[in-house]
C-alpha cells in the first residue's frame, strides 16, 4: 500500500519500498566524523548538485545540463575527490570506493541519512525543512512519505544499524546477531533482512563446529578437537566458547610469552609462518561479575619479521589474564592461536633500593601506577615479625638492632568486583651495622703559624679531618667512609697543622666507624700570605719609611708598630694602590720601635692564621754629625792644623753606635767608600758613645794637597745610625 501511495502522487511505483534502515558500509563511523568535521548535514552534499537538487528515491543522480540528470557512478566521484575542497574531497574518495564494492552503497547512505534528518523534526516541519537538504523539488513530497513509512530508530537503535557492517566484516557474528535484534525485523529492508538470513547459515555452521570441537575434545583427539574450534572461530570470530576450547587444547603447554611491567604486560612470540603474516592478540579474564570475558588487545601489531612483540596497557589491575595470538593471512584465521601462562596483573614495586643508617632501615621504591596500598611485613635477627607502616615512596624503619633484617612487600590492588587483591610479593634484606658517635663540636685555635683542632664527641671512633669539594654536608650526614674525602694532608708544626698561605678552607670534623661515617661540624680556616722584605728607615722628625715586597693576591696589609720597652705605638691598613703610589711612612717618634705587617684577612668569622710575624726593629733615633774645623795656634808661632769634630745625638736613648772612619782622597771628588782613599782617623764606637763629643787632630798632609775628606760608620749597627755630612765644599782640604 506504501508504494501505492507514493506512486499515485509520483507516477513512481514502488518508489519507496526497500527504504534502508541501515548503511551497511564498514567504516561508517569514520565516514560519518569526517563528515562531521567538514560541516555537511548529509553526504549528497558533497555531491554539489547545485539548485538543481538531488534525486535520492529511484537512485542517486546529480542534475546535468538544463533539464538533464546523471548517474552517481565511480568516475563521478572520482572527479569530485579530484577537484573538491579540501575537506570533501576525502569523502568523495571514500564514497569512491564504497561505490566498487557496492554501487548501491552511496545511495543507501545518503537516504539514510535524510530519513534521519526528517525523522528528527516535527512532522509538521518536515515538507520545509526537506526544502533546506538540497534535494529536487520533484523528490520533496515522497522523501516526506519515506520518513514517515520507515521505521523511526531511536539513538541506540541508530548506534546497532551504523556498526552492523563493521561486525560483519571482522566476522563477530554473536555481535552481529545482537544489533540486528535492536532493528525492526519487519523485512522492510531486503538488505538488512539478507544481511539477517546469513549471520543465521553463519551460526548454525559455527553451532555445528563447536560441536564437533567438543566431542573430540571429550574422547581425547586434541587434533581433530583443535579443527573444529578453528572452523567454528572461523565462522564467528567473537565465539568465546571456540576461543575457550581452542585455548584449553593449546595452552598446556604456553607458547605466547608474557611478563609484568609495572604499566603494562609485555607478550613475545616467534612467527614461523612463510611469509610472516597478521596477528589478533585477545584478553582473557572474568569481568565484574565473574563471568569470562574477551577484549581486543589495542594496537595489535602485524608482524614484519619472524618475531612480534605487544604491549597491552589495559590489563586491569587485580584480575587474572591469559592471552591468545591469532594467526590471520588476509583478515582470516590462519591456524591454531598462541596461547600464554595466567598472569595475575599485580605489579610489584619497582626497583626497591635499600640503606642502613644508625638503629635504621630506609628503603625506596616506584609505586605501581595502579596499586592502591603498599604494605610490608618485617623479619628481625631474632625471627620476630611485624608490619611497617610505609609511603608512597619506601619507608623507614627504626630502633632495628644490629644484624639481618628481611622485608616482604606487598601491593594491593582493588579488582573490578571490589575486592582487594595482594600481588606476591618482593623480598629484600639488609643489614644494620653498628654507626660511629657523631663529632658534637669542633674548635680551632691558632698558634704560632699554624691551628690545633679540638673536638667533643666521637666517643670510640676515628676523627677525620677533611675538606670537601662542594661545600659539606649537614652534620649528622650518613656517609660511607670509601667516599670521604682525604684527610687534610697539611704539615704538621708546634703540634697543629699549617694549612697553605693564602688560602681559606672550610675543615669539617667526620666520625669514622669501619666503613660507615657521620658528617660532623665545620670551622673556617684561613691563612693569610707572608709579607716578604719588610724594612724599615728612620727618617728626621720621628718618621720611618717603610718597605716591603707586597704578596700576590693581597688587596690590604695591616701594619703596626709599638715602642719597645713601654707602651703606645699605632696600626695602620694599607692598600695596594696607596703603598705603590705614596709608599709608607710611619709616625714612630725618637725610641726604638718593633714595626709588623700582615694580610688583612678576607672571610670574616674565619680563624686567622698568620704565618711567620714579618716584623723589622727600628733602632732609636741616633745621629752621628762631624765638621772640619781649624786648630788653634800653637806656641813658639807655628802654623795651625785641622780639628775633626764628631757628635753623637741620640734623644730616644743610646744604641749601639758603630765606628766612625774619616778617609782622604786626592782632588775634589767625594770617596765613595771606606776603602776608597787613606784612612787618616778612627774612633771605636764605644770611646764615641762614652764621650758624645771628641775633637780629634787630623795629620798635616795625609797626602797631595787637594784632597777631600769623608767619614763613614763601620759595623753591624751601621745601618742603624744616621750620619750627618757637612757640605762638600767645607772638606776639602787644598
Amino acid at each position: 500500500m506504501a508504494g501505492q501511495e507514493f506512486g499515485h502522487h509520483l507516477g513512481l511505483p514502488r518508489a519507496l519500498s526497500g527504504l534502508p534502515l541501515s548503511p551497511l558500509v564498514p567504516g561508517y563511523g569514520t565516514l560519518a566524523a569526517a563528515q562531521h568535521a567538514a560541516r555537511l548535514r548529509h553526504l549528497g552534499e558533497v555531491l554539489g548538485a547545485g539548485p538543481g537538487g538531488l534525486r535520492v528515491l529511484d537512485g542517486l543522480y546529480v542534475p546535468a545540463g538544463a533539464r538533464g540528470r546523471r548517474r552517481v557512478d565511480v568516475a563521478l566521484l572520482e572527479a569530485l575527490a579530484a577537484s573538491a575542497a579540501p575537506a570533501a574531497a576525502p569523502l568523495a574518495a571514500r564514497l569512491a570506493e564504497l561505490h566498487r564494492a557496492d554501487p548501491q552503497a552511496p545511495r543507501r547512505i545518503v537516504l539514510y541519512q535524510l530519513i534521519n534528518l526528517l525523522q528528527d523534526q516535527p512532522e509538521d516541519r518536515r515538507e520545509s525543512f526537506v526544502r533546506t537538504l538540497g534535494v529536487h523539488q520533484s523528490e520533496t513530497a515522497g522523501l516526506v512519505a519515506a520518513a514517515r513509512l520507515r521505521p523511526r530508530l531511536d539513538r541506540r537503535q541508530r548506534d546497532a544499524a551504523e556498526s552492523l557492517a563493521d561486525a560483519r566484516a571482522q566476522g563477530r557474528l554473536h555481535r552481529l546477531r545482537a544489533l540486528l535484534d535492536r532493528l525492526p525485523g519487519d523485512g522492510a529492508d531486503p538488505a538488512l533482512t539478507a544481511v539477517r538470513a546469513e549471520a543465521a547459515e553463519r551460526l548454525r555452521t559455527a553451532e555445528d563446529a563447536l560441536r564437533a570441537g567438543r566431542r573430540a575434545e571429550e574422547r581425547g583427539d586434541r587434533e581433530a578437537a583443535s579443527a573444529g574450534y578453528l572452523w567454528a572461530l572461523h565462522a564467528a570470530s567473537d565465539d568465546r566458547r571456540a576461543l575457550g576450547g581452542l585455548v584449553r587444547v593449546h595452552g598446556r603447554r604456553p607458547t605466547l610469552g608474557i611478563e609484568l611491567a609495572p604499566d603494562h604486560v609485555e607478550l613475545t612470540w616467534q612467527d614461523t609462518r612463510e611469509p610472516p603474516g597478521e596477528w589478533r592478540l585477545l584478553r582473557l579474564y572474568r569481568d565484574g561479575r565473574g563471568r569470562p570475558a574477551v577484549r581486543t588487545v589495542r594496537g595489535s601489531v602485524t608482524a614484519a619479521a619472524a618475531a612480534g612483540t605487544a604491549r597491552d596497557t589495559e590489563a586491569e589491575p587485580g584480575t587474572t589474564v591469559r592471552y591468545a595470538a591469532l594467526p590471520l593471512r588476509d583478515g582470516r584465521l590462519d591456524g591454531p592461536p598462541l596461547v600464554s601462562r595466567r598472569l595475575l596483573v599485580a605489579p610489584e614495586v619497582e626497583r626497591p633500593v635499600l640503606t642502613d643508617g644508625p638503629e635504621r632501615i630506609d628503603c625506596t621504591w616506584h609505586r605501581p601506577p595502579g596499586a592502591a596500598d603498599v604494605t610490608v611485613e618485617h623479619t628481625g635477627p631474632d625471627g620476630r615479625t611485624s608490619r611497617l607502616a610505609a609511603r608512597d615512596d619506601g619507608f623507614t624503619a627504626t630502633g632495628l638492632v644490629s644484624g639481618s633484617h628481611a622485608f616482604r612487600i606487598v601491593c594491593h590492588y582493588r579488582s573490578a568486583d571490589g575486592r582487594t587483591v595482594p600481588s606476591p610479593g618482593v623480598r629484600a634484606t639488609a643489614t644494620v651495622h653498628p654507626w660511629p658517635e657523631p663529632v658534637r663540636t669542633l674548635t680551632a685555635r691558632p698558634a704560632d703559624g699554624a691551628v690545633r683542632f679540638a673536638w667533643t664527641g666521637a666517643e670510640g671512633a676515628e676523627v677525620r679531618l677533611v675538606a670537601w669539594p662542594g661545600g659539606a654536608p649537614e652534620p649528622g650526614s650518613e656517609l660511607r667512609a670509601d667516599a670521604l674525602p682525604a684527610p687534610l694532608d697539611w704539615p704538621e708544626s708546634a703540634g697543629g697543622l699549617c694549612p697553605p698561605p693564602g688560602t681559606y678552607t672550610e675543615v669539617a670534623a667526620v666520625a669514622v666507624r669501619g666503613a660507615r661515617a657521620l658528617a660532623g661540624p665545620v670551622v673556617g680556616v684561613e691563612a693569610v700570605r707572608p709579607v716578604p722584605g719588610l724594612t724599615a728607615h728612620r727618617l728626621p722628625d720621628g718618621q720611618a719609611r717603610i718597605g716591603l715586597d707586597w704578596p700576590e693576591g693581597v688587596s690590604h696589609l695591616v701594619v703596626g708598630w709599638a715602642p719597645v720597652g713601654s707602651t703606645g705605638g699605632g696600626e695602620r691598613t694599607v692598600t695596594a694602590h696607596a703603598y705603590r703610589r705614596g709608599g709608607l711612612h710611619l709616625p714612630v717618634g725618637p725610641g726604638a720601635v718593633r714595626v709588623r705587617a700582615a694580610s688583612v684577612p678576607r672571610v670574616p668569622g674565619a680563624v686567622v692564621v698568620v704565618p711567620a710575624a714579618a716584623e723589622v726593629l727600628v733602632p732609636p733615633d741616633t745621629a752621628v754629625a762631624y765638621q772640619l774645623l781649624r786648630a788653634p795656634r800653637r806656641l813658639l808661632g807655628r802654623g795651625r792644623g785641622r780639628l775633626l769634630r764628631v757628635t753623637l745625638t741620640a734623644p730616644g736613648g743610646l744604641a749601639e753606635v758603630p765606628e766612625f772612619v774619616c778617609v782622604a782622597r786626592g782632588g775634589t771628588l767625594r770617596p765613595r767608600n771606606a776603602a776608597d782613599g787613606t784612612t787618616v782617623l778612627r774612633i771605636p764606637g764605644p770611646e764615641l758613645a762614652r764621650h758624645g763629643s771628641l775633637e780629634r787632630e787630623l795629620p798635616a798632609a795625609p797626602c797631595p794637597a787637594p784632597y777631600t775628606l769623608r767619614c763613614f760608620l763601620l759595623g753591624e749597627h751601621a745601618a742603624s745610625v744616621r750620619l750627618e755630612e757637612p757640605s762638600l765644599a767645607s772638606l776639602v782640604v787644598r
